[in-house]
């Protein structure tokens, strides 16, 4: 753990080996420091695109026949994607893409419910070599506007709607309310009720398919060459600690982040099923994304409410899908603790090994409940916490060391954090300030 910290190019050159991430060509260097800490550059000279070892290398392995995403709505349809068939439609979306002129370097926003498709939209972007722009799914136009303006971003992706609670919530007004505004915007890329892709022209206004019929079945496709630190996604804080700000993150940053931590921290392998309750805007659904692909495990969507039609929605979710991990926040556990253990018992929760926690402190009453009334007091919480400018997490608990209600085992290997006085100088059992001391490879960019 000492040396994950006091020895950084070692660390992280064995977290990229260990990860079996592949590169067109290989890095001459793991980090460079020149310009300081602040503004280190890592995987120097390197070429890769993060797609490639989150689909491409798995074609004609056994991983490919693996199930890749479970997924189910709110009135309760399911889909599975495996990881062939996951790689075909983000290969036919890619294709769309180039149809329309989009590429290299391009911002694209992707406004859409917890839907396959919104992965398979994600990874069509970066695959092309775009800038994935992921906007939270109850967003009205002006969030959008401003996100979409900073990135001069040349197409949205959205969807007629989503349900919520039995009621059908329209996004497509929204979306073109917001297209409105970008002077740079040429395309919105909109899934219809009928899960038909539509391209329109936001200049002209004008419908139609997003590519050709002969791109639209060519299932082969390219993944574009991209340099280690290119951008390949910009996703906004939540705003709790100031006004929203774009995090840039890179192709060997926030995913090779997420599946460490998703690794080492929470003890995912790839025989498992990962369901957080999270939305795409919140760095936590990227995150799910990148990390179970990068691990070669299943991860679990679900649009819509938590509660609905009953409250056991979570409960029979974990039940019918055998979730493994389920990822939660201490204000979901508050909300379903109020309908007592009744309705969790009625579902088998065998296959579940852990929870796992974050966005918010824990108080020690829902904590115990779903510790003792859930997890039979035998499953770990782990409890996480970061940022979106980290890619993931500065501390964390884990499977192998004790841990404390509501608390955590300490900092994630690789991470130099510290607790500082207002001279800067470490404290312990004193109030401080959080810091890190060196940098890690899923450091923002800008």
């Amino acid at each position: 753990m000492r040396r994950s910290t006091t020895d950084i190019t070692w660390f992280w050159d064995t977290v990229l080996r260990d990860l079996d991430i592949q590169f067109y060509k290989p890095y001459s260097r793991v980090v460079d420091l020149r310009e300081g800490k602040p503004w280190a550059v890592w995987c120097v000279d390197g070429e890769m695109n993060i797609v490639h070892n989150m689909l491409d290398k798995y074609a004609d392995t056994p991983t490919d026949d693996k199930v890749a995403i479970k997924s189910e709505t709110e009135d309760g349809t399911s889909r599975v994607l495996t990881y062939k068939e996951l790689r075909e439609e983000v290969n036919k979306m890619a294709r769309a893409l180039r149809s329309l002129r989009l590429g290299k370097g391009d911002a694209i926003g992707v406004f859409m419910p917890m839907v396959p498709e919104i992965v398979i939209a994600m990874l069509a972007i970066i695959k092309i070599g775009g800038i994935f722009l992921p906007l939270f799914s109850g967003f009205g136009a002006s969030a959008i506007v401003s996100r979409l303006k900073d990135a001069d971003a040349k197409a949205l992706v959205t969807a007629a709607g989503t349900y919520r609670r039995g009621k059908f919530c329209q996004m497509k007004p929204i979306a073109d309310e917001a297209a409105a505004q970008i002077p740079t915007l040429r395309y919105l890329l909109v899934l219809n009720q009928a899960g038909e892709w539509l391209a329109e022209n936001v200049e002209r206004t004008s419908a139609s398919r997003p590519s050709p019929p002969k791109a639209a079945r060519d299932v082969e496709g390219s993944t574009e060459r991209t340099s280690a630190e290119d951008p390949m996604m910009i996703i906004y804080t939540s705003g709790t600690t100031g006004k929203p700000k774009g995090a840039v993150h890179t192709h060997c940053g926030f995913p090779i982040k997420s599946a460490q931590d998703m690794w080492q921290g929470l003890d995912l392998h790839a025989d498992e099923t990962l369901f957080w309750m999270t939305d795409m805007g919140w760095m936590m659904g990227p995150w799910e994304v990148f990390g179970t692909l990068l691990l070669g495990a299943t991860m679990m969507l679900y649009d819509g409410a938590p509660d609905f039609p009953g409250p056991d929605r979570v409960w029979s979710l974990v039940d019918r899908h055998k979730v493994t991990a389920l990822g939660v926040s201490p204000t979901l556990i508050r909300a379903l603790r109020r309908y007592g253990d009744e309705i969790v018992h009625r579902h088998d929760l065998s296959p579940l090994r852990k929870f796992a926690s974050t966005g918010e402190p824990w108080n020690p009453d829902p904590w115990m409940w779903l510790f003792q009334n859930v997890g039979r007091g035998k499953l770990p919480i782990i409890n996480y916490s970061g940022g979106t400018e980290i890619s993931g997490g500065i501390v964390m608990g884990n499977v192998l060391t004790p841990m404390k209600p509501c608390a955590f085992s300490g900092p994630l290997p690789g991470m130099a954090a510290d607790v500082v006085d207002e001279s800067g100088k470490s404290v312990r059992g004193k109030v401080g300030e959080l810091v890190i001391r060196e940098p890690w490879i899923g450091m923002t960019r800008g």
